[in-house]
């Protein structure tokens, strides 16, 4: 089935509101930097909030919960629901941390809390590596997805597909800065989720007539469990002891950063004051764990009854590209069944969570080279007006490279592990750096390099001698080997200056006694460094906001999920913990140190 007349002109409805909004939006955006990637900082929480989740849900993530559902079953969704542990750390102890540091981007963070020529290089070379490389990395692997939907629907080859959608993306993105784009997710936002609950309710009507029927299916029982079976012990490790034990702190993955990061951290700057950017985050973790997968869940084991293998996915589309015949191609495939008029909604819902997500990825990407490598070594005298050409210039050329890779990549789990595999081992020092004085420039650089050489080494080996351990061994592996190699060189270079330290502690106040050498040192000199009111350490309370928010999330998912499955008795047992839990969380909420 492809786009009839009715499906064009709802696509092309979508096309002018979003750009529309992205005018309308762009109004002040090229006045100054500060308006071009902060939106001047007064957004609400709410805006906020959605934008993170927008950025998050692109139309490779549908593609990726399908892969993982048809391979592992609704359990191997761990390998990302890890991650909640992750965001709730986030919204309870460094998100107000960021909102104080005042930053431009969060790079910025490096000068602020390292000192000397090392700090400079560390802000200027992740720059280049993350708003360049990273950022490169991850629009070619939203675009993938976008390459497989546009091949079932439309049946464009991938370079149409890419170029059309690349001079879209582009126009509004460039056009009015991080104001334009936190609107269009809204409007984005809304639509995706819209296409995405309307086409499982229409696919399982169509196919099996109700969910009980489908979850009754041969093909489909075996992949039901929420929690894998401890009998299979290598599932059992890999998709779940692993990313709990492991991954959700030592991993750095884009939208997922231990401390926060990128984009989230973009948001949180942006922010109006602290407990917006609290309060947005939280917005984003319940909405991303909680909310979106079981649409996506749903189809996804509707395909395995419609396609149960690669060889009937390449019978049905004989004249698709081999490399992109893999089991994320299901989820596009099943969405063919839809009716005219809806099938028309679905496709520009997925076209506005690949813009919503590139576009995102776009400004952050380009406000780090513009800020922390053309501003601050290249032409530190840029004005205003200049930043944003610049901004503007670069946004087009990340997105040129950006297509070019998504060319030679073949499926969104590709894509996902390699993206781990390169932040294996980071994690704990974006945790550390906040409340222990002894981290310091070189161990972000050792840290960065060493897991990606460790990253390109695997890949190495298993392209040219075909040795493939396993993604669990090459997790640990490259977890175990960069963290030893920074804390080895933590220890055999020096601190940062006293006087950096000094005024870092006195900007942000972390508290602790990770502090403790710094603030000691400081009063025997006669200078105090925070008032008498701040000087209380409420990461503790920060933890438990972390582990009631963490309880309610996961039990508002599975309470979803237990309904859906009509066992309906766990469903309100879990929906009790639930409710509880966010009792709990007020209760911490009004106890945490805010400005």
């Amino acid at each position: 089935m492809s786009l009839d007349a009715l499906d064009w002109i709802i696509v092309g409805v979508f096309f002018v509101v979003l750009i529309s909004i992205g005018i309308w939006a762009s109004r002040n955006a090229g006045k100054s930097y500060n308006d071009f990637f902060l939106s001047g900082r007064n957004m609400p929480w709410w805006l906020l909030g959605i934008s993170m989740v927008a950025t998050t849900f692109s139309c490779d993530t549908p593609n990726l919960v399908t892969d993982i559902v048809r391979q592992n079953g609704v359990a191997g969704n761990w390998l990302w629901w890890a991650f909640l542990l992750t965001g709730m750390l986030t919204v309870f102890v460094y998100a107000k941390l960021w909102n104080r540091s005042k930053v431009l981007t969060d790079l910025e963070f490096y000068e602020i809390r390292y000192s000397g020529k090392t700090a400079a290089f560390l802000r200027g070379f992740r720059a280049i590596y993350l708003g360049a490389f990273f950022n490169v990395m991850v629009i070619a692997s939203v675009s993938i997805a976008l390459i497989k939907i546009s091949g079932v629907m439309l049946g464009w080859p991938p370079a149409q597909t890419l170029i059309i959608a690349a001079v879209i993306v582009v126009f509004y993105s460039a056009l009015g800065g991080l104001k334009s784009i936190l609107y269009t997710d809204f409007f984005q936002f809304s639509l995706a989720m819209a296409g995405a609950i309307g086409a499982a309710i229409i696919l399982v009507n169509s196919e099996t007539g109700d969910l009980a029927t489908l979850f009754a299916h041969p093909a489909v029982q075996p992949k039901l469990d929420l929690i894998p079976s401890i009998s299979n012990t290598d599932l059992f490790v890999s998709i779940l002891v692993i990313p709990l034990a492991v991954q959700w702190w030592s991993v750095w993955y884009p939208g997922a950063e231990p401390g926060g990061g990128g984009y989230i951290a973009q948001r949180m700057l942006s922010a109006k004051n602290e407990k917006n950017a609290i309060s947005a985050t939280l917005l984003f973790n319940f909405f991303h764990y909680a909310l979106r997968p079981w649409p996506w869940i749903i189809v996804g084991l509707l395909s395995l009854i419609v396609f149960p293998d690669l060889e009937s996915l390449q019978a049905a589309f004989p004249d698709m590209d081999a490399q992109y015949v893999q089991h994320d191609l299901a989820y596009p495939a099943m969405l063919r069944k839809l009716p005219h008029g809806f099938l028309g909604l679905v496709v520009a819902s997925l076209i506005a969570a690949f813009m919503s997500t590139t576009a995102s990825q776009l400004n952050w990407g380009s406000s780090y080279i513009v800020n922390d490598f053309y501003v601050r070594f290249l032409k530190p005298d840029a004005t205003q007006r200049q930043q944003v050409i610049a901004g503007r210039i670069t946004t087009v050329v990340l997105m040129f490279f950006a297509v070019l890779l998504a060319l030679m990549l073949q499926n969104a789990l590709q894509a996902f592990h390699i993206l781990l595999q390169i932040g294996a081992g980071t994690g704990l020092i974006y945790i550390l750096r906040w409340f222990w004085w002894r981290i310091n420039a070189f161990t972000e650089l050792t840290g960065m390099l060493v897991s990606f050489a460790v990253a390109i080494g695997f890949l190495i080996a298993q392209r040219f001698w075909g040795y493939n351990p396993g993604e669990t061994f090459k997790i640990l592996a490259g977890v175990g080997i960069t963290t030893a190699a920074w804390l080895t060189v933590t220890f055999l270079t020096p601190a940062a200056d006293k006087t950096v330290l000094r005024s870092f502690y006195q900007l942000i106040r972390p508290g602790g006694p990770g502090w403790k050498k710094v603030v000691d040192e400081a009063a025997q000199e006669g200078i105090t460094l925070v008032k008498e009111k701040d000087l209380k350490w409420d990461v503790p309370t920060g933890l438990i906001g972390m582990l009631w928010g963490t309880l309610f999330v996961y039990s508002t998912l599975f309470a979803i999920g237990s309904f859906l499955y009509d066992k309906l008795l766990n469903a309100l047992i879990l929906s009790l913990v639930a409710l509880a839990a966010l009792w709990l969380l007020k209760g911490i909420w009004s106890k945490l140190r805010l400005d």
